[in-house]
Order: C-alpha cells, then sequence, then structure tokens
C-alpha cells in the first residue's frame, strides 16, 4: 500500500519569526508580500495590447527560486529603511510535500491507493478500517474515507438489499397468480433455497467471494429455478386433470419432464463454463457469475427432479377431472 509516487515535490517552507520581525518593525503583511512576490510572484500592473490585456507578474528568476541560500538571501526592508535577508527574520527550509493539493467539500484530501489480489474486497477493506481504528490516532480535523470500487460495491450491495426482496416477492405473487394456489407457489418457491444453496458450495470451492456480480447470478439462477419447478408441476396438475393418479402423475411427469429439465439445465451451464474458466480481463466480474449459476444449476435440478416430485403429494390439492 503506497500513495502515488508523483504527488511529492520539494517545496520552500518559511516560517516567520514574529519577534525579530517586531523588533524590526516589519509588519506581517510587508512580510508576507515581499516572500509571496519574490517566490511565488504577484500581479503588479497590466499591458494593453489593442483590446487585449496581459498581467504584468513579478517575481525572482527560476534560477534563484529554486536555491535555497538565494532565497534566505532575499532582501526585506526594514521600518528605518534598512535591508535585511530573509534569513534573519524567518526559517527557510526546503522539504518534500505534495505536488498537488485536491479539496473535496472545502476540505484537503489526500489519496492511499491500493489494488486487492487473492482476497474479496470486502474483507480486506474491513480489515484495514481495524487496523487504523487500533493503531492510528488521527489528529483534530482529520478523517479517513474508503471510496473508488469498495464504494461502489456497497453501493450496489445497498440497492441489492432492495432488489432482490422485491423480486422474490413478485416471484411468489406470479406463482400464485398462475395456479390460484399458495400451495403450489410454496412448493416451486422451493426451488429457490435449493438454488441458493448450490451457488454459494460453487462460490467456496472456486475460492471465489460474495459480490455484486455473484449477486446478479443469484437473481438469474432464481428464474430458471422457478421455471423449472412451474414446467413440471403444471405437467403433473394437467395430468392429475385428465385423470391419472396421483401417484402415477408425478411419476409420469417426471420421466416425461426429465429431458426439458436436463436440456435447460445442461445448456445453460455449458453456456457458462468458459466464463467460469476464464483468467483474462474482466473474469473478477464473469466467474462469480458463471461460478452461482453453475452450482445453483445443479442443486435446484436435483430438487425439481427429485425431491419436488417426492414431496408434492403433501402440497396437492383435489382436481376436478376432464372427460376426454
Amino acid at each position: 500500500m503506497s500513495a502515488p509516487s508523483n504527488k511529492a515535490a520539494p517545496q520552500i517552507l518559511v516560517r516567520p519569526d514574529r519577534e525579530q520581525l517586531a523588533r524590526l518593525g516589519i509588519s506581517m503583511d510587508d512580510f508576507l508580500n515581499t516572500v509571496e512576490t519574490g517566490i511565488g510572484g504577484s500581479v503588479s500592473g497590466q499591458v494593453f495590447e489593442g483590446i487585449r490585456r496581459f498581467d504584468i507578474f513579478v517575481r525572482l528568476q527560476e534560477s534563484q527560486r529554486t536555491h535555497i541560500d538565494q532565497v534566505r538571501d532575499l532582501p526585506i526592508r526594514t521600518a528605518k529603511g534598512a535591508l535585511v535577508p530573509l534569513s534573519q527574520i524567518a526559517d527557510v527550509e526546503v522539504f518534500t510535500g505534495p505536488k498537488q493539493i485536491s479539496r473535496n467539500k472545502a476540505s484537503r484530501r489526500t489519496y492511499v491507493q491500493l489494488n486487492v489480489r487473492g482476497r474479496d474486497m470486502g474483507s480486506v477493506v474491513s480489515e484495514i478500517q481495524q487496523k487504523v481504528a487500533e493503531h492510528v490516532e488521527l489528529p483534530a480535523g482529520y478523517f479517513t474515507e474508503y471510496g473508488g470500487q469498495f464504494e461502489n460495491q456497497q453501493r450496489a450491495m445497498a440497492r441489492l438489499y432492495v432488489v432482490v426482496p422485491i423480486t422474490l416477492g413478485l416471484i411468489f405473487f406470479m406463482l400464485f397468480s398462475t395456479f390460484s394456489s399458495w400451495k403450489y407457489a410454496v412448493l416451486i418457491f422451493l426451488n429457490i433455497p435449493f438454488a441458493t444453496i448450490g451457488g454459494i458450495v460453487a462460490l467456496w470451492v472456486s475460492g471465489l467471494y460474495l459480490s455484486v456480480p455473484a449477486a446478479v447470478g443469484f437473481i438469474a439462477i432464481f428464474g430458471i429455478a422457478v421455471l423449472n419447478g412451474v414446467v413440471l408441476v403444471s405437467y403433473i396438475n394437467q395430468l392429475r386433470e385428465e385423470g391419472l393418479e396421483t401417484h402415477k402423475a408425478v411419476v409420469k411427469a417426471a420421466l416425461l419432464r426429465l429431458r426439458p429439465v436436463l436440456m435447460t439445465a445442461l445448456t445453460t451451464g455449458l453456456g457458462l463454463i468458459p466464463l467460469l474458466l476464464a483468467n483474462d480481463i474482466g473474469s473478477n466480474v464473469q466467474r462469480p457469475l458463471a461460478a452461482v449459476v453453475v452450482g445453483g444449476l445443479v442443486t435446484s435440478t436435483l430438487l425439481t427432479l427429485v425431491v419436488l416430485p417426492t414431496i408434492y403429494k403433501w402440497f396437492a390439492e383435489p382436481v376436478e377431472h376432464v372427460e376426454l
């Protein structure tokens, strides 16, 4: 962790000796004006060329400003008209300071930049915050902020905390509207926890961490898991309405819908394998999303084909048979 090296530059620091200034009758305004004019420069007038105006900027030559000894010899007039060198009424020294002073909200700001490798950004920032709180005592008026990608991630996760519950609520509402039964809606909704477990296990196995792309992957797998459940439960209900006994309808539907459910999982999973194995630029976004979707597909497919048919009879409701 280091600050950017291009933000350091040699600077001249001038500290006035107030007792000496008072003894020689030099006011602070005269002192500051002389130092500013000699080192920093000041506008002493204007020159006109037609309708254009140019400021006349007065200061020491560059060769004199860059040599500390010549700056110390800068003459200043006393109240009695005598000239004394700057070194007699002030301490003049060179120090290394920031090349540019950045400001934010009327406060000075400096940066410490770093890149995270081998760990998730959230845990790294949490550890930094803990170390700073334990070992760094900031002077009055100083404070720290953690920005950049971490700030963007925190902002995105805050939005997801709102979006994900709304998404789950809309999914349940649509399931209830489709089947007109809260039991079937709950049955299909059970696919979501299983998909979530698969996504978490996939992140752990692959050594990845929960991030915004991973959260987006969870939202994507929610839709796939619910779709597979709707396909199977709808066909079971259709067979029961045609007069087939519940157990036989469940077995037949599981066998006939085996291929569509597997094809959905396989095509999606195989399409994401290249993203899961990527190591190029952008893989930090692609891999968490792909890992969550692939892992969620495995567990949600097993639930759809094995667990859901097994527990269907607990949620089954009476149906009106359709005479063919």
